[in-house]
């Protein structure tokens, strides 16, 4: 696996620590992704110390201005991960990865565990966020009307392999390859007009 042209070592042991910083991970399960016995604040503030070296009052500083991009406030820093819903939750491991000041994020169905109208706004979120910080995201997901809205680029996978992949717009125009039909016709369509009006509102 190459980032930036350079070849990263296949163990996560064995990445140099700006490697690792270059390149943050966004869990689905968020319950899970943060430790319950630790505050908002040292949720946050744990990647400020380990990659930046951001201690003390500075930290405080950036903990709260982390909480205001991600659409949350100061009133959070002392509050456990149970006292949270799930989409606060969720807003609080984007706000530990972009701690780090990353390049790329992975973001691995982090919108499958949360109702449709929570997933609407963190998807916001991470658009936004995406437009003001240069991010780039790599998703990896079940649902196609998240990929419709968000993706530019798309990789269908079976198994383990590459079924097919390109522009977003060249993969869901027909013909499809046998397993990507199939795909995006499991599809369950409850609301098709929900993400149509997500991408409409992209840029506020």
């Amino acid at each position: 696996m190459k980032f930036d042209g350079e070849v990263l070592p296949p163990a996560l042991v064995n990445r140099s620590k700006e490697q690792k910083r270059r390149i943050q991970m966004i869990y689905q399960m968020a319950d899970t992704a943060m430790n319950p016995r630790q505050t908002v604040r040292e949720i946050i503030g744990r990647p400020l110390e380990f990659y930046l070296g951001i201690r003390g009052a500075e930290q405080t500083k950036r903990v709260i201005e982390l909480l205001e991009m991600i659409e949350l406030d100061a009133n959070f820093m002392e509050r456990l991960p149970g006292e949270l819903s799930g989409g606060q939750k969720q807003r609080i491991c984007i706000a530990r990865a972009l701690a780090a000041e990353p390049e790329f994020i992975i973001c691995d169905e982090v919108t499958s565990a949360l109702d449709q109208i929570v997933q609407e706004g963190i998807l916001k979120l991470l658009m936004r966020l995406q437009e003001e910080l240069g991010l780039t995201y790599l998703f990896i997901t079940h649902d196609i009307s998240t990929v419709n809205a968000i993706a530019d680029q798309v990789v269908v996978m079976n198994q383990g392999e590459v079924v097919e992949q390109g522009l977003k717009t060249e993969v869901f125009q027909p013909p499809h390859p046998d397993y990507t039909a199939l795909l995006l016709s499991s599809v369950p369509e409850m609301d098709p007009d929900w993400l149509t009006n997500l991408i409409s509102k992209r840029v506020v």
